[in-house]
Order: structure tokens, then C-alpha cells, then sequence
């Protein structure tokens, strides 16, 4: 089976970027790190924005824009892995000089580059950490929608369709004998 083209595409745009970044190898001073670094933080800062607007979209219980908003995630994500791509190869060089290893962690380079870097890099290590504790909350809170949604689509075409939906015992084991309800007794 082939690829779609806009995978070929992204392949090709990756491979492309790769040699680009080979060629600035070496090259990377510690302020064009810590601008790769800005761009990255800017980067998950949209990611955010994107995720609270797809979390908007599930709450309000009107998913027609839903897909456009999941492309819109897929697209920052996609941005934010060429960064990283961007970042891991600044980082390579600017290690050189440091001995650290080719690879090192952001921390790494908190520990031992020299001031006022150090400085600056623990200040985007803190905003990562940061970035990445509101992304995981709001991608589970979207998830939890996402759930809760396709199962009360479920239920209410099970009812429609007068087809048994299956639910949880009390021992978390699925059940399907049973008629899940919800019923609003003020009525």
C-alpha cells in the first residue's frame, strides 16, 4: 500500500529539513538555541489554545467543527515535532563545546551551560514543564468528553433502536442483558 500524498509530502518536507539542519551543524550559538527554544514554547502555547477551542467544540455538544479542530491540533503537533527536530540538532551543536553528550536534556544544558544561559534555559526548561502539565490536563479532559459523548450516542441510538446496551456491574465486568436509563425523575 502507498502513501497518501500529503504523507509523501511531510516525508519529503522532513527529509528536507533534515539536510538543512545538517548544514547549519556546528553553526547554532547558544542565543539561536534559545530562539529555537522561544518558538518551540510559542508553539505549545498554541497547542494549548487549540486544545481548549476542540474542548469547547465537545462541551457545547455541537461537533460539526470537531474535525476541523482535531486537524488543527494534528497540524500544531505536527509543527511541534519539526521544532524538536529544530531543537535536537542546535542542541548537538551547541553541546560540543560544553562536553556534554550529543544528546542531552534541556537540564543538562541548565546545569552546565554558563551564565546568563543557564539563566534563560532553566526559565524555558520551567515553561516546558509548565506547557506540558496544561496539555496532558486538557488532552484527558478532552479524551473524558470525547468518551462520554460517543457513549451517550451509543445509548441513545441503542434506545432508538430498542437494542440492549451493554453497561458495568458493580465488579467492572461488561453486562449486556440489562437496560442502561437515565431517568429524570422531575418530570
Amino acid at each position: 500500500m502507498g502513501h497518501s500524498p500529503q504523507v509523501r509530502q511531510r516525508s519529503a518536507d522532513r527529509a528536507l529539513m533534515v539536510m538543512m539542519l545538517e548544514e547549519v551543524r556546528g553553526t547554532m550559538s547558544m542565543e539561536d538555541l534559545s530562539s529555537v527554544l522561544w518558538h518551540e514554547r510559542e508553539l505549545l502555547d498554541l497547542l494549548v489554545f487549540k486544545l481548549e477551542t476542540e474542548q469547547l467544540v465537545l462541551a457545547s455538544g455541537r461537533t460539526r467543527h470537531l474535525g476541523r479542530a482535531a486537524k488543527e491540533v494534528e497540524t500544531v503537533l505536527e509543527a511541534i515535532r519539526e521544532a524538536e527536530l529544530s531543537r535536537a540538532v542546535g542542541v548537538s551543536s551547541v553541546v560540543a563545546g560544553l562536553g556534554l553528550p550529543d544528546d542531552p536534556s534541556l537540564r543538562q544544558l541548565v546545569e552546565t551551560a554558563p551564565e546568563p544561559w543557564s539563566t534563560i534555559f532553566a526559565d524555558h526548561l520551567d515553561a516546558f514543564t509548565t506547557a506540558m502539565a496544561e496539555i496532558t490536563a486538557l488532552a484527558e479532559s478532552n479524551r473524558d468528553l470525547l468518551t462520554a459523548g460517543h457513549r451517550a450516542v451509543r445509548e441513545t441510538l441503542a434506545a432508538m433502536q430498542d437494542v440492549d446496551t451493554p453497561t458495568y456491574g458493580a465488579d467492572g465486568t461488561a453486562e449486556t442483558g440489562r437496560r442502561s436509563r437515565n431517568i429524570d425523575r422531575s418530570m
